[in-house]
Formats: C-alpha cells, structure tokens, sequence
C-alpha cells in the first residue's frame, strides 16, 4: 500500500464523542508464541455497521476472534461500558455478542429450524424465543419455507442467511460477521446485505463486519478500519476512507 496510508490514523472527533458499544484498544492477539494483531484500536457505534478491510493475513479473522474470546489476546476490550478481555467465550456470548465465522458453522444434519433454536440456547426468556424465530422468517422467508429441511441441503446463500438468522436468535448487542459474502452469488450477497441494514435499524444491533469486498462494506458501513500485518493504518468514516488514493487504487480496482 501507498505509504501516505501508514500511520494515518483519522477517526473523527465526533466519532469519540458518541457513545460507543465495542471500544477496543491496544488488542494483541496471535496463536501459541505466533503473533497476528499488534495493538489494534477500533470502535464500534450502538446500531452501527464498523467494517474491517485488509488483504489475507492482515488479522481481520483473528480481531473477531479476540473479541469473543477465542484466541489469547491482551488490551482492552470493553462491551457496553464492561470490560469483556479475559472473558471466556461463554460469558462473552451470555453478554450479547453473537459470532457468525467464515464457514457458517451450520449444523449441517439438523433441520433449518433446530438450527435456529440452537442459537437461542443461553437465553432464559424462553416465552419470547418463539417470538424471535418468527421475527427471523420475517427477516429470511426463505428459511421458513424450509424450516423442516435439513440445513446441509440448503444453497450456500441460503445457509448464511440460517446462520445470521441463528446468531439473531441470541438476541445480540453485537454481531460479529466474518466474510458473509464469500462464495455467494451477487444478487444472493445485495439480499443479505440489504436484511443486515433492516436489522441493524429495528433492533439496534452493533456489526462489526470482516468483508473483503470492500466496495460492497464501504457501502453499507458507517466506520472502517484498514487492517495490514495485525496494524491499523487507516481509519475514519467509511466514506472518508473510500476516497482515500491508496484505498480506492488498492482495494476499490480505481
């Protein structure tokens, strides 16, 4: 990358002034003694969309992994004004942060609609997770449609719907979303991007959003940040980084 994107990094004043849902700062994370993020800061808005950008490897998989507590890390990451670093993963997901992997992660012999109960498994409100399935056919008409089918027989765009669906049943603050587009034909991709604005809107949900299609995150993102070797390089509002030179020659193909 250009090398007037290295160090420059541009978060508004006015995004420090709003309350923030996710605040992480200075996160180191890595596997054994390999180490992938070095002192990353980032944040992300109640009911906004923060995209994070980069090439493979820059660590964006392991920040989301960091968050929820499933990589060792050290810094600061705090959920709603509580410190959540150190958190096993459990409590972190009893405290509202859904994960949806690279992968989906589908129970690929249950039904479409054991799936999504399996997604509300650590509530305790267990009148109001009928409700919520419901809400989630509003949302995917097509998982209705097949809520009786095995998941493993569903399309590829269909199981990433029934996996964003099965993390909403949680009834999260904060979405995790690890490349939900990859693999999925463009009109399949604009749909679920299209449902994750909805929900963002009538529920309040965070997402913190991993994509590499960057025009496509830009787009729908409120924040970004530009991951390389484990470091933020860039960051702002996501259209302050859209015009960035070295962003749009980069990773925008103009």
């Amino acid at each position: 990358m250009d090398a007037s994107v290295r160090g420059c990094l541009a978060i508004p004043a006015r995004g420090r002034m709003m309350a923030a849902l996710l605040e992480v700062s200075r996160l180191q994370a890595g596997y054994g003694a390999f180490s992938v993020l070095h002192g990353i800061s980032f944040a992300v808005q109640d009911g906004g969309i923060t995209a994070l950008l980069g090439a493979n490897g820059a660590g964006k998989t392991t920040t989301l992994r960091a968050v929820c507590g499933m990589v060792k890390a050290a810094g600061s990451v705090v959920l709603a004004g509580a410190q959540i670093a150190g958190r096993s993963t459990e409590d972190i997901v009893r405290r509202g942060v859904a994960h949806v992997p690279d992968g989906r992660g589908t129970f690929l012999h249950l039904t479409t609609e054991e799936n999504l109960r399996l997604g509300a498994y650590t509530r305790r409100d267990r009148a109001d997770v009928a409700g919520d399935l419901e809400r989630c056919y509003t949302y995917f008409p097509r998982l209705e449609e097949r809520r009786a089918q095995q998941a493993g027989t569903l399309s590829g765009g269909e199981q990433q719907m029934l996996a964003i669906a099965r993390a909403l049943m949680l009834r999260p603050r904060l979405l995790l979303l690890d490349e939900p587009s990859f693999g999925l034909a463009p009109l399949v991709v604009q749909e679920i991007f299209r449902i994750m604005q909805r929900i963002r809107q009538e529920q309040q949900v965070g997402i913190l959003l991993v994509e590499q299609n960057a025009s496509l995150a830009l787009e729908v993102a409120d924040h970004a940040y530009l991951l390389e070797t484990g470091r933020v390089v860039l960051g702002g509002r996501a259209d302050e980084v859209g015009r960035n030179e070295a962003v749009r020659k980069s990773y925008l193909g103009y």
